[in-house]
């Protein structure tokens, strides 16, 4: 099978277990999309939407985040790890949209990329879910399913993403993206691998890939 009617199939039979992708972190705007991405690195979505009750409750705006102090944030979203840094990038980040952007989130991949704390992952999830721009985030996930798939030769996320570009229309990266995640969730978790149920790895995996459902 070629990457291309891999690509194919893969986007079949993803369309049918998922036909509806809704965004797994719980937010309201562009900015508590934003808050609640940067919070996820390193973090379960569950555990985020635990918190972000709470933090937004205090503040879902910049305006209102930087009149809460860098402790007072840290001390809302410890349980979601890396605490003393993720606060300080949410508080300078604010500040920052409210200083350049009038308080807005800015539609564009270089300028959410030059704020604290938000890679060019965490960009592409925003410009995806929030503005709707076509975009592929990978994350350590995608980026593992797509290398068992033989859709990437796996040696970074950079090259995944670049490879996954190539095969898939631009107009289903945004709900594949969401597609192949709910799948590693539900039937491949890196974790706790559900071999029996893992049925596009067994149809089109590499190789390697197939030993290890053995």
């Amino acid at each position: 099978m070629t990457k291309k009617e891999k690509a194919k199939y893969i986007v079949e039979e993803l369309e049918k277990l998922y036909p509806e992708t809704p965004v797994p972190l719980d937010h309201k705007d562009e900015y508590t999309l934003l808050i609640a991405v940067l919070l996820s690195a390193q973090c379960t979505d569950k555990r985020v939407n635990l918190i972000t009750p709470h933090l937004f409750s205090l503040a879902d705006n910049p305006f209102d985040m930087v009149k809460l102090t860098v402790d007072e944030i840290r001390e809302i979203i410890r349980p979601c790890g890396l605490s003393p840094r993720k606060s300080q990038a949410i508080f300078t980040l604010s500040q920052m949209l409210i200083d350049k952007y009038n308080g807005e989130v800015p539609p564009d991949f270089e300028l959410l990329e030059e704020l604290p704390g938000v890679g060019h992952k965490t960009a592409s999830v925003v410009m995806a879910q929030a503005f709707g721009v076509p975009a592929f985030p990978v994350d350590t996930h995608i980026h593992r399913l797509l290398t068992r798939w033989g859709i990437t030769n796996g040696k970074n996320v950079e090259q995944t993403e670049k490879d996954a570009k190539q095969l898939f229309p631009h107009e289903l990266w945004n709900k594949l993206h969401l597609q192949i995640i709910f799948y590693g969730r539900e039937y491949s978790p890196a974790r706790s691998p559900k071999r029996e149920l893992d049925y596009i790895t067994r149809s089109i995996g590499t190789a390697k890939a197939l030993k290890e459902l053995v």
